[in-house]
């Protein structure tokens, strides 16, 4: 056997670099990344290094190695035949790789955690060929299947199958363009037959249904209602004036003659996925683990935190998320993440915005789908133009570039789709997964009430993005300051301003002519943890408290600066920089003349009980209430495991899944307007996440008058509306009174 595998190594050639240019390799971007502890002088921590290795199953690996298991770029050759030659993260394929089975079949393109996932190709052993998206093994998204028989389909696939709108062209010269629904042709469309004939209609499962037009190359036609069931069947025919005719015509031959040469060619089964096998470790036997591994889809080895990615992607592509560990692993079926419905209505049929939202969606599938080239992150200044704008029609019958719909004519407008899409690329957001959270099969939710502004508020169904409606000041202001704000996310990765991943439009047509402008944006408060407590504070006192009485108040609840009755104790290593970064994101907007922005802040406490809550006075009032430092060793199993979540899933920057103490504070009742109160010592364990929001406000004419107003009445210093100058300088001594670093 060794001498075997000792010839297959000579013939494969293998030879790699030692050097580190496998490292700057892009790395796959995931929702959350590991934690790493660092090394210290007496225990220096694990470096990649080359190796030829024949493992102790028979199995051949060549290239980077870390920690008993493939880590950067190299070779892997499988005993039953099949062979990975790419990158590696942690033992699983992941990045640029190339798979092969032993029937000559290959995989080339991109891979996640060990998945087929991204753009890639297949080429089937029989030859047939697929160039397109993947998600998670299966083809999703765009792509082009050219098959064995000389037939090829290209549009729009979903869980492997054909699903949406396509075009799919016969050997013999016949096409079909239109919707298609789980791989056979379904909805609206029309088909064209190489002899002239045509049908314009609806279609299910394959053959005509409902009403439909079918028409001849003399010109003449037939109108009707299409089913297979002739007593369902009846139609008008019209002829051109010819003296051929086709009076004597049967509707049904359509359906036994005319599409019995249309049949949908199958698609080659994969057999085996890569994701299916296993990497065998060096030096142990470690099988069982590799194969919970490869069933539980998990990203680099750590247990459970993809399943949350795995429920994610499911959800949007109507695959049921099945428990794949009850078989065994205990420990990772109790520290398991679910996801859960959050706040705000579902828009389902019959809600006043339902078609707005189909708009919405048709048009953000519409910009993200669109074929653009590659461009780097140094733009041009034309693409900041505020001319830079692209208008498209959608009739619901489709047109030549928008796919047909349900919902009413509307016309959609993008604004500098250049700038956003490279801003996307800019915060890691991949388009396959930003087009499934907003135009999955999922509906958006709707926030119960408009803001103040009377803006509505939409929520993605994996709570990852939100979507503002906006009126045209505050589209002309994110426009005028876009380059500002570009330069200023690029230089500062780690700032706390609000990411913007879109500006859009949507115009209906007719006599209302009506506009709705709206941006997305991603929502801080997307996490596994829950959000006990949440605060947006402007460091003014004037009209900042909840208007809810104190027994309606509840954890989606948002409490204002006078609600306010804890100041956080952020650990050393982050103490500096948070305050850095906050005197950069001031600066910045002081600028660019914004005001009336606030730091919005998520509090989860990390040791509760079941029973209660916290409310602002510190009263108890029914769901989780914090334990203090001194209850430690009372914590229950679920404290345990959600030390142990946190420990291994979440990923930890700037304002996000931040360790901290939430001191709790009392205000003196003879101190009218005290901000902040006096310490109490009465500290807490939490996980903090916080931004600066609302930062499309500028000091225009409207805020001098409020101001102007305001400062006759009250004390200049205790209203909103503000100075650019003043308010940025009030509202950095109020931050960093209540952010504090823990001594």
């Amino acid at each position: 056997m060794n001498r075997e595998l000792s010839f297959i190594v000579r013939a494969w050639g293998v030879s790699f670099p030692k050097s580190s240019q496998t490292l700057e390799r892009k790395k796959t971007r995931t929702i959350f990344t590991t934690m790493s502890v660092v090394p210290t002088d007496d225990e220096p921590g694990p470096t990649t290094y080359h190796a030829e290795k024949i493992l102790s199953n028979g199995d051949f690996y060549a290239g980077q190695w870390l920690e008993e298991l493939p880590d950067g770029h190299g070779k892997y050759l499988w005993t039953d035949g099949c062979m990975y030659v790419g990158d590696w993260s942690k033992g699983k394929p992941n990045g640029i790789g190339r798979f092969s089975w032993p029937s000559g079949a290959t995989y080339e393109g991109d891979f996640k955690v060990g998945f087929m996932d991204g753009k890639g190709t297949y080429t089937g052993s029989s030859g047939d060929t697929f160039r397109g998206n993947w998600v998670m093994n299966l083809k999703h998204g765009q792509g082009i299947k050219s098959f064995l028989n000389g037939d090829y389909y290209d549009g729009e696939w979903r869980r492997g199958s054909q699903n949406g709108h396509g075009r799919y062209q016969w050997q013999n010269g016949n096409h079909y363009i239109g919707k298609w629904r789980n791989g056979k042709i379904n909805g609206n469309g029309t088909m064209i037959w190489s002899n002239g004939k045509r049908y314009d209609g609806y279609w299910e499962d394959g053959f005509p249904k409902g009403n439909g037009t079918f028409r001849w190359s003399d010109g003449s036609f037939y109108v009707g209602i299409w089913s297979k069931n002739p007593k369902e069947h009846s139609g008008t025919y019209y002829p051109s004036g010819s003296t051929d005719n086709n009076l004597d015509w049967d509707p049904h031959e359509v359906f036994d003659v005319d599409l019995s040469e249309c049949k949908i060619y199958p698609c080659e089964r994969i057999s085996l996925y890569p994701s299916e096998k296993s990497v065998h470790q060096a030096g142990a036997d470690l099988l069982q683990r590799d194969s919970i591994d490869s069933h539980s889809f998990e990203s680099d080895v750590d247990g459970g935190k993809d399943d949350i990615v795995r429920a994610e992607l499911e959800r949007s592509i109507d695959i049921h998320v099945q428990d794949l560990d009850a078989k065994g692993d205990a420990q990772q079926q109790q520290t398991r993440v679910q996801l859960k419905g959050g706040q705000g209505v579902t828009i389902s049929k019959g809600h006043k915005n339902y078609e707005l939202m189909l708009n919405l969606q048709l048009g953000i599938r519409h910009s993200v789908g669109r074929p653009a080239p590659a461009s780097s992150f140094d733009l041009k200044a034309s693409a900041f133009d505020p001319k830079e704008k692209i208008w498209t029609k959608f009739p619901p019958e489709g047109s030549k570039y928008t796919p047909p719909h349900q919902s009413c004519d509307f016309r959609w407008k993008d604004y500098c789709p250049v700038v956003f899409r490279t801003l996307r690329k800019l915060f890691n957001v991949d388009p396959a997964d930003y087009m499934l959270s907003i135009c999955g099969n999922d509906a958006l939710r709707e926030l119960s009430s408009p803001g103040k502004s009377g803006s509505f508020f939409y929520l993605t169904h994996d709570d990852r993005y939100m979507i503002k409606t906006m009126r045209k000041a505050e589209v002309k202001v994110l426009i005028r300051m876009l380059p500002a704000y570009y330069k200023h996310v690029q230089d500062f990765k780690n700032t706390l301003v609000t990411k913007f991943y879109g500006l859009h439009c949507v115009k209906l047509t007719g006599t209302t002519q009506k506009k709705v402008r709206f941006v997305i944006m991603g929502n801080l408060f997307c996490s596994e943890h829950a959000i006990h407590r949440r605060f947006d504070l402007k460091g003014s006192s004037l009209g900042r408290t909840t208007d809810k009485p104190e027994s309606e108040i509840d954890a989606t609840t948002t409490l204002k600066d006078l609600d306010l009755n804890y100041i956080f104790r952020l650990q050393n290593a982050w103490f500096d920089e948070f305050c850095s970064q906050v005197d950069k994101d001031c600066d910045f907007l002081e600028q660019e003349r914004i005001m009336d922005y606030s730091m919005l802040v998520g509090l989860h406490f990390r040791e509760t009980s079941q029973q209660e809550s916290i409310t602002p006075n510190g009263h108890q009032s029914g769901n989780c209430t914090p334990v203090g430092n001194g209850d430690h060793d009372g914590l229950g199993l679920d404290s345990c495991i959600s030390r142990m979540a946190t420990s291994r899933w979440a990923s930890t920057s700037l304002g996000i899944n931040m360790e901290a103490k939430a001191e709790k504070t009392i205000r003196k009742s003879d101190l009218e307007g005290q901000l902040i109160g006096e310490p109490t010592g009465e500290r807490y364990d939490v996980i903090l996440f916080f931004g600066i929001i609302d930062i499309l406000q500028d000091y225009d004419i409207s805020k001098k008058l409020e101001h102007a107003y305001k400062s006759m009445q009250y004390d200049p210093t205790l209203i909103s509306a503000v100075d650019p100058k003043q308010y940025s300088k009030r509202f950095r001594d109020f931050v960093f009174k209540v952010f504090v670093e823990d001594v």
